[in-house]
């Protein structure tokens, strides 16, 4: 981690506070008008409740998230796949964990614009029942969708001042309140929460609406390259004071009601007068959650294609500023998402089931890669891990089952969630199979040939400069396809051939390369290392190593021989992109036919191969190759009626 990211900072404090708390911050605005619902008021249920606030605060976001995760970063980035990429050659399996721990957190960029948003504007209904809270939502998440691809460096500047003023809100509103019932003070106390599970009828069944105090911890720990370590535990302290006291205050408001009849609790405590300026801030602030969400979607997703979890759908970047991406195809998939979630939910009360079980869920994903990286990474005592993960696990199951009974009214989310991992599950299993069936061989029988056919002036040249991308990470070998590709039918002739082979590294942000003459100015094989935040641009990166490499005197043949180089001077390279199709040789099983037609359709809808790796077309040829991963039997094909000719 950079010593800046690290350095505090009123400026780092204040983006932090903007970039970081916009999800967790936005929870008083429908946790305890969740937990009391239509039940009666009595100090029970509201000392307990504000208690079990409190004490989740404490344990899940203090202590694992903001003192033990944010350990667990990757050079400076944070986020389930930065996590995965430090501890998957621990197990094969973490895979799969990775998997659903991202799609869990997309599943969070459908949910919380609409719960968020929703929960706010809900706010007018204090000033008049009939105002019609849908439309008003729908066209504000509209709004905010349509703004992603101009970015967000114009609006992002106002997110630390207007979150400023948010937690500020939150923690005046809630001090006024306790002080008109200071006894609520006392529900710090961890015994009121005990009292709540134990004794309260079905207390338990309570901790689903209690955890969602707690649901930006997770999207506090994928933004932690944003702002550092340091600056997130400083304004920690603040906005937990800013939570507790506006949680106290709330259950102070409650304790002088019987009971709340359809209103929320969070704009009970503002002041009459303040209600539309109220209204306005909290809009403000749901709308800033949102963004932080959506902006973190982008980033996983990108994340995820360089790591083969996603195919490979257009990224841009409409800013200078580091990290930040919008992905077209994700953003309006999001949209859509939300405007089902508005359209089938309707409230906020709806949604907040559906909302806490994935947040859950990506939590446990966490913790599990989060024990791998503390014993293996940090080697720290493998007793003393498994005990504190372990408890975080039972605390997480816990908040798990008690939000699961309510998923039947939340099918609609399942849908999303099956859909997102299904995409996830073929882009990986596809890799796998392609990855496996690939024939790798040595280069050195192939030497000679390629020397002579260079020097062989009566096979029309093919390009000054030939490259090949090539998945063989060792330096001698490529795939068979490759010189299958350059030998067979009409041979390849070129001055010089190189194989190019890109490696993403464990860290987000690696740009560097070797290279290695297996014959002088003739064979080459390079291998670019690039951080899984970093997008491919091979067109732009070989030319830099032609240059790099001629002006360190390492290669002498970059510019085109005679009698190619008296008509210009340009660099001649010719790219070969290989696109594999299944033979019909093939006779494979259900699964696997599956999973190899439907990345068939996903690559069909996703970017050509020549964008996804960052080629220039007209200096890219597109070859198509059959792959045969299970062939059938062998033919036997018994001739007939044949008579020789006299």
């Amino acid at each position: 981690m950079s010593a800046t990211q690290n350095k505090l900072s009123a400026a780092g404090l204040l983006v932090t506070l903007g970039i970081i708390y916009g999800d967790i911050g936005t929870s008083p605005l429908y946790v305890l008008k969740s937990v009391v619902g239509d039940r009666p008021i009595s100090e029970l249920l509201i000392y307990g409740a504000i208690s079990c606030v409190f004490w989740t605060l404490t344990i899940q976001t203090t202590i694992k998230y903001i003192w033990i995760t944010l350990l667990a970063d990757n050079k400076g980035e944070g986020g389930v796949f930065s996590l995965f990429s430090l501890v998957k050659r621990k197990g094969k399996w973490l895979v799969w964990i990775a998997m659903v721990g991202a799609v869990t957190l997309l599943c969070d960029g459908i949910i919380t614009p609409p719960i968020s948003v929703s929960s706010a504007v809900e706010g007018l209904k204090v000033l008049n029942d009939g105002i019609p809270v849908l439309p008003i939502v729908l066209v504000l998440i509209t709004g905010l969708f349509a703004i992603q691809r101009y970015g967000t460096k114009l609006v992002g500047v106002a997110f630390g001042p207007i979150m400023l003023v948010w937690f500020s809100m939150l923690a005046i509103l809630g001090l006024y309140s306790t002080l008109q019932h200071p006894e609520i003070i006392s529900a710090l106390n961890p015994k009121y929460a005990v009292d709540l599970l134990t004794k309260y009828p079905n207390g338990f069944w309570l901790l689903g609406a209690v955890f969602l105090c707690t649901t930006g911890a997770e999207a506090l720990y994928n933004d932690l390259g944003h702002c550092g370590r340091n600056n997130i535990r400083a304004t920690w302290i603040f906005v937990k004071i800013a939570l507790v006291l506006n949680y106290m205050g709330q259950g102070a408001w409650l304790m002088q009601q019987t009971e709340l009849s359809g209103r929320n609790p969070f704009f009970g405590v503002m002041p009459d007068w303040f209600l539309i300026p109220g209204i306005f801030i909290s809009t403000t602030a749901a709308i800033v959650a949102s963004q932080a969400v959506i902006s973190g979607s982008f980033t996983l997703i990108g994340e995820a294609i360089n790591l083969n979890f996603w195919p490979r759908v257009a990224i841009k970047f409409p800013t200078e500023t580091k990290g930040q991406l919008y992905i077209p195809s994700v953003n309006w998939l999001l949209w859509a998402g939300c405007m089902g979630i508005m359209l089938y939910f309707k409230e906020s009360a709806h949604m907040e089931a559906a909302y806490g079980v994935f947040i859950i869920m990506a939590m446990m994903m966490t913790s599990v890669l989060l024990w791998y990286f503390l014993v293996y990474k940090k080697h720290i005592h493998f007793t003393l891990v498994s005990v504190v993960i372990g408890l975080f696990l039972i605390a997480e199951s816990a908040f798990l089952v008690a939000n699961s009974i309510k998923m039947k009214e939340a099918w609609v989310m399942l849908i999303a969630f099956f859909g997102i991992f299904l995409v996830m599950y073929i882009t990986v299993r596809y890799r796998k199979f392609s990855t496996a069936n690939i024939g790798f061989i040595l280069l050195d029988p192939y030497i000679a040939t390629l020397r002579k056919l260079s020097e062989d002036t009566s096979v029309p040249k093919y390009a000054t400069h030939l490259v090949y991308m090539t998945k063989a990470s060792f330096t001698d070998q490529v795939e068979k396809l490759v010189m299958d590709s350059i030998l067979d039918g009409t041979p390849k002739r070129a001055d010089v051939y190189w194989f190019v082979h890109i490696d993403r590294t464990n860290e987000p942000y690696t740009m560097e390369y070797e290279a290695q003459e297996l014959v002088d100015d003739l064979v080459i094989k390079v291998n670019i290392k690039l951080g899984f935040r970093v997008q491919a641009k091979v067109h732009n990166y070989f030319c830099f190593i032609l240059q790099d490499l001629a002006t360190k005197n390492h290669f002498n043949r970059i510019q085109k021989p005679e009698p190619y180089g008296s008509y210009n001077n340009s660099i001649d390279v010719r790219f070969v992109v290989l696109q594999k199709y299944l033979s019909v040789e093939n006779e494979l099983g259900v699964n696997e036919n599956f999973i190899f037609e439907a990345h068939q359709f996903l690559k069909g809808i996703s970017l050509t191969d020549i964008d996804a790796w960052g080629l220039e077309e007209n200096r890219t040829s597109v070859e198509k190759v059959s792959m045969v991963v299970k062939s059938g039997e062998r033919c036997n094909l018994i001739m007939r009626g044949h008579k020789a000719q006299p």
